[in-house]
Formats: C-alpha cells, sequence, structure tokens
C-alpha cells in the first residue's frame, strides 16, 4: 500500500513538475467569418505625434484597399477597426478594451506608441489577441518570457531602438571620432531605450557619455539642455527625440552657437523634420530602416504605390505611411500563408515559421522563429541633404 501510494504521488509530482513546459498559447478565434477579418489599431490622431499616428493609419488604409482590391485572404475581405488614443496610455486601454469586447478583432495591428502599448497590450493577450507589429520599437514588444505563454502574442518588424541606436552609434563614432558623445533623449519607454542602446555601444567601445540630460514628453523649452551639453563640450549628440523636440533643440544649439554632429534615433528619420526644420537641420543624421519614398524620384512598384497614396489622401507619402503599409501587409502575408481554415493558432504558426516576407521598398526581409518575435536588426543612416533624407550608409550592425 505505502508502495503504491508512492507511486501515486510520485506520479502526480512528475506532471505538476512539465506543465509549465507544457504551458499552450491561448490564441483566439473572433474577428474571423466565411467574408471577413476583423484587425483593430489605435493610433494618435488628435495628440503630440498625430503627424506619426494620422499617416500609419493612411497607410494601413491603403493596404487594405490594396488586398481588398485583389480579393482578399482566401477570399475573405480585412475590416479595419480604428481607434484614436490621443497618445493617452489611458485612452488606448479603453480602445483595446472596445476592439476587442465590442468589435471582437481577430489581431491588434500597428498600435501607436511605447507607453500606449504598454498600457494595453495585457489587454489583448488575455484575449488571445496578437499584437503585431506596433508603432514602436521598443524591446516590451518582441521579447518575451517562455514561461508566460500569452507574451508569444507578441511580434513586431521595427528597427528596435536599443539595437538601431547601437549600430548607428558604432558608425558615427568610428567614422567622426568625437571626443565627447552624448544624449539628450524623452523621459519615458522610448527614450530609455534609445539610451539604453547608446551607452551600451559606449561600454563596448570603451567611452563613457560626456553629457547625460533629458526632457519630459510634451517638453518645448530645450534651452537649458543645449546650454549644458554646450558647456560639457559635446562634439557628438544622440537625440531620442521626436519632431518638433528634435527641431527646438537644435533650434535653440543655434543660437548659442553649439554645434556638435547631430544623430538622431529612428523616429527622427521622418518628412516633417526637413520640412519644418528647413536650414536648421541640414547635416542632421538618424538611423533608418529603409530609404524613404520621394513620389517625383521613386520608380517601379514603390512609384505606383506613391502615385496611389497621394491620389487618396492628397499628400505627399512618408515613412509613417510607409511603416503603416507594411504593417498590413506582413499580417496579410501571414494569414495567407496560414491557409483558407485561418485560425489564430494557425497564424501563430505561420509567423513563427522561418518564412520570409519581403516589401516592396527594399527593407530588409521580414522573418521570425518560435524564439525570436523581432523581424531584423539590419540598420542604416542617413542625412539631410538640400532639405532631403539620403542614404549614407546601409547594412550597418553592432
Amino acid at each position: 500500500m505505502h508502495l503504491k501510494a508512492f507511486a501515486v504521488t510520485l506520479a502526480c509530482t512528475t506532471t505538476l513538475a512539465v506543465m509549465p513546459a507544457l504551458a499552450q498559447t491561448k490564441v483566439t478565434n473572433q474577428g474571423i467569418t466565411p467574408t471577413e477579418i476583423v484587425i483593430g489599431t489605435h493610433q494618435d490622431l488628435s495628440g503630440p505625434i498625430k503627424v506619426w499616428g494620422v499617416p500609419v493609419l493612411n497607410g494601413m488604409q491603403l493596404a487594405v484597399d490594396d488586398i481588398n482590391g485583389k480579393g482578399g485572404i482566401h477570399g475573405r475581405k480585412i475590416r479595419l477597426v480604428a481607434e484614436d488614443s490621443a497618445y493617452d496610455p489611458k485612452k488606448a486601454v479603453l480602445a483595446s478594451q472596445k476592439m476587442v469586447e465590442k468589435d471582437k478583432v481577430f489581431a491588434m495591428v500597428g498600435p501607436m506608441g511605447s507607453p500606449t502599448v504598454l498600457a494595453s497590450q495585457d489587454i489583448l493577450f488575455d484575449a488571445g489577441v496578437p499584437q503585431l507589429f506596433p508603432l514602436t520599437a521598443a524591446e516590451f514588444t518582441f521579447k518575451f518570457d517562455p514561461k508566460k505563454p500569452q507574451e508569444r502574442l507578441k511580434f513586431n518588424n521595427l528597427l528596435p531602438y536599443v539595437e538601431s541606436t547601437r549600430a548607428a552609434v558604432k558608425y558615427m563614432v568610428e567614422w567622426k571620432k568625437p571626443k565627447a558623445a552624448c544624449i539628450m533623449y524623452q523621459d519615458d519607454e522610448y527614450g530609455k531605450n534609445v539610451f539604453d542602446g547608446f551607452t551600451q555601444q559606449l561600454a563596448a567601445m570603451n567611452m563613457k557619455a560626456a553629457s547625460v540630460t533629458t526632457y519630459k514628453r510634451g517638453a518645448s523649452d530645450f534651452s537649458a539642455q543645449a546650454a549644458k551639453m554646450k558647456s560639457d563640450g559635446c562634439d557628438l549628440v544622440v537625440m531620442g527625440t521626436v519632431i518638433r523636440e528634435t527641431i527646438g533643440l537644435m533650434a535653440e544649439a543655434k543660437k548659442i552657437g553649439f554645434a556638435p554632429v547631430w544623430l538622431g534615433a529612428t523616429p527622427v528619420n521622418v518628412l516633417e523634420i526637413p520640412a519644418l526644420g528647413k536650414e536648421l537641420v541640414e547635416g542632421l543624421y538618424a538611423a533608418a530602416g529603409f530609404v524613404i519614398p520621394y513620389r517625383d524620384t521613386s520608380t517601379g512598384a514603390v512609384k505606383e504605390w506613391c502615385e496611389a497614396y497621394f491620389k487618396k489622401f492628397g499628400t505627399e507619402p512618408n515613412s509613417q505611411a510607409v511603416i503603416g503599409y507594411n504593417a498590413v501587409m506582413t499580417f496579410a502575408h501571414y494569414a495567407q500563408v496560414a491557409g483558407k481554415e485561418l485560425t489564430g493558432q494557425k497564424l501563430l504558426d505561420a509567423m513563427e515559421s522561418g518564412g520570409i516576407y519581403q516589401d516592396i521598398f527594399g527593407s530588409p526581409p521580414t522573418k521570425f522563429s518560435k524564439t525570436n518575435h523581432l523581424a531584423t536588426t539590419i540598420t542604416q543612416i542617413q542625412e539631410i541633404k538640400n532639405g532631403r533624407w539620403v542614404l549614407v550608409k546601409g547594412d550597418l550592425v553592432f
């Protein structure tokens, strides 16, 4: 009797011990009907980074039009539900709840912003809704704990801030040979990732930051930061900034005769910087993932895309529109690979299969696996010359 009881106890203990390894990811099947696939997104359409959110959503809508115009995905049309977060985490949470519970979205595609995505992602994971290609390259959007099965639902195809900053800093330090590398970054998840990439790469090159300064999201006065970095002798300044902050800092620097080499993180690589900053930002460098398409110089499929965007929205296409377009097209590719009998599990399997998606813009190939949910880390350096971003160096790693 004692031996039998021991055997039963041992069997139960063994079963419990292996349970974490056998835990399965819950994936939703909602939002799939015989005729449509419902996907959701939340963007800043009225807040401080609407210059990102509006063209991103435009690009997503253009992709939906392209896909549906060609018959959809195995006969199913995509229906995109979009909500305005105004770059407010609380609004992003409410928007995500609404889309999951009321709209029954199958996947959240291209949601905008580090703080907003971070605040709302657990709502998706708890419901088994994949979070695909958010408009933030923060590490929490692709790094996952294998012991937490629901975190398997996160994927990203943007250049991560840490890795892209490291690659850009490495190249610029080797090229420009600065004596005092410095940084100003936004005091949030995005800025912290840029700061981490900057400090990690300096450490790898046996260097230390000569000056570190931050600013609160939404700030408009950068005179103190510019004065401090000038006083600290900075000759290379890395900026974990967005649009108006980039221009604002460089304007303050010019007032006081401070002219270092300027290097922006990937969110700086947008058309609005040279359009708004004009001569102030000439010579600015930035990390980038792809060459920005200009409608008057593009060719082939990219030219067709630029013209279609301009015709539909009456404005020039930009990098934000490319990113939004690619988010939906990448989803569509893997949904197509998943087959006619689409389910959440089949989409997850297709994305983790190692199959490659290549966009029309010449970006590095997108490829995921069961252990890696980040598409690529290959980086470019671009520079503003005569009001346009031009490629300086591609295929950068660290």
